[in-house]
């Protein structure tokens, strides 16, 4: 049975530009599948949090961790701020699926490009590296072009890194793709840091698309499909 009731789990800035991104990213999700009651919640930084929003939602509210690593947030945070609440929630968003990767390719810059640069948040959390790794090596793929990894913070290598090492091996039209949900200070470091190496574009954030919001629906059904199997 379909759900009435989402919650999409943000992490959270201080910045006003990423909850306001989640909440049109709420209202994208709503319009793809009308009659779903979707509401938002932030893990930090920003209000209202998850277990004052959940207090107020139906049993069986599915929760959808807008997260695109499975690191701390998401295995340890999340799980103890909706402990005692009777909810389902879903696998975070990062798997390398074509609906994500169409989602990545779709915010690219409309310029020719021989190289990319995949600029993510960071981590220290090895695992959820390799699930970075894992999904540029599928937009390497897609797109025919070699596809590094640039973090902002908590791991290396920085843009400027990354794009020098294109460069190294050859690389001349660089392109930024983001793997951000929501603009921030995170995102505005990696990507300054990559255009200040030569990179010639950036992609914008994943933000309030149709295809994210798509994605966020098949992370709620596959869920409940396991669930009913």
């Amino acid at each position: 049975m379909p759900p009435e009731s989402v919650l999409l789990v943000a992490h959270g800035s201080r910045d006003p530009r990423a909850a306001a991104t989640t909440r049109a990213l709420a209202r994208t999700v709503a319009a793809v599948r009308p009659g779903l009651d979707v509401r938002v919640a932030f893990l930090e930084q920003a209000t209202p949090q998850p277990a004052e929003v959940l207090a107020a939602m139906p049993a069986g509210t599915v929760v959808v961790p807008l997260l695109l690593t499975n690191a701390f947030h998401g295995t340890v945070d999340l799980p103890n701020q909706v402990a005692g609440f009777d909810c389902v929630v879903t696998d975070t968003l990062g798997a390398p699926t074509d609906t994500l990767l169409s989602a990545l390719s779709h915010r690219l810059p409309r310029k020719a490009f021989d190289a990319l640069v995949l600029a993510a948040a960071g981590t220290r959390v090895v695992s959820a590296r390799a699930e970075v790794e894992r999904v540029a090596a599928a937009l390497s793929e897609r797109h025919g072009v070699p596809c590094a990894v640039a973090y902002a913070a908590g791991a290396t290598p920085s843009g400027a890194s990354a794009v020098s090492a294109l460069q190294a091996a050859g690389a001349c039209r660089i392109v930024v793709a983001s793997y951000f949900l929501a603009p921030g200070r995170l995102y505005d470091l990696v990507t300054a840091s990559a255009l200040s190496a030569g990179a010639i574009g950036a992609a914008a954030p994943l933000g309030a698309s149709w295809q994210l919001a798509q994605l966020i629906l098949d992370r709620i059904d596959s869920r409940l499909l396991a669930l009913a199997a």
